[in-house]
Order: structure tokens, then C-alpha cells, then sequence
């Protein structure tokens, strides 16, 4: 079966942003850092989507800057923990993509500012 979005859908899937525990997740993503990157893994852009189903089961979809990147083996388990601790969460499903890839221009503003792109 071909995961590939369909004509006319986004590459990458809507978050649910008005869940009651969609801040905490975010909160939670951004306590997570990429070693080599002194800016959060979710102001990085590293995080494509965050779904919470009406049981607050999470599903996070997040890529990595390379896919060589040497800590891609422990990443999702630091977001799955982190993500996990959020009171109200009842279980959490990390999947790596790596379509679309990462680009520079899906860092936020502050990410930009830190690391001296503005």
C-alpha cells in the first residue's frame, strides 16, 4: 500500500491544535533537543505532526535534519517519554518519516534567531 498523500492533500498531515492537551505535547516536544543542535527538536521543525484521538492516544510524526543522523535510533524514545509524562496522555506513537525531508526553512523564527540565520 502507497503511504503517499493523495492530489490536492497536504504532504504533511494537519495537527490537532484545538485538543485540550495539544500545548502540553508541544511543551513536552520542545523539552527535547537534537545533541549536535542547541535549539529544540520542535522550534527545529522536526516535528510534522502531532494528532491526539478523542482517548488522548498521540500520534507524533517528526523527521530528523539528516537521516544518517547519528541519534535516529534513540530520538523517538526521548519524544515518547517526554510526550508520555504529559498528565492526560494515554499512550504515544512516534513514527519517523523522512518525506517530506527537513529543510532550514521549517525552523521557527526563534530557532532562526539562536543559532544566527536572522
Amino acid at each position: 500500500m502507497d503511504d503517499a498523500p493523495l492530489e490536492g492533500e497536504p504532504l504533511i498531515a494537519p495537527s490537532s491544535t484545538g485538543h485540550p492537551l495539544y500545548d502540553g505535547v508541544v511543551e513536552a516536544c520542545r523539552s527535547v533537543y537534537d545533541p549536535e543542535i542547541p535549539v529544540n527538536i520542535y522550534d527545529l521543525g522536526l516535528i510534522y505532526t502531532i494528532d491526539i484521538d478523542d482517548q488522548s492516544l498521540v500520534k507524533v510524526t517528526m523527521t530528523l535534519t539528516a537521516p544518517g543522523c547519528p541519534v535516529a535510533g534513540e530520538m523517538p524514545g526521548w519524544v515518547q517519554d517526554a510526550v508520555s509524562a504529559v498528565p492526560g496522555i494515554k499512550d504515544v506513537d512516534v513514527d519517523m518519516v523522512f518525506d517530506p525531508p527537513w529543510g532550514m526553512d521549517m525552523m521557527s523564527d526563534e530557532a532562526r534567531l539562536e543559532l544566527g540565520f536572522m
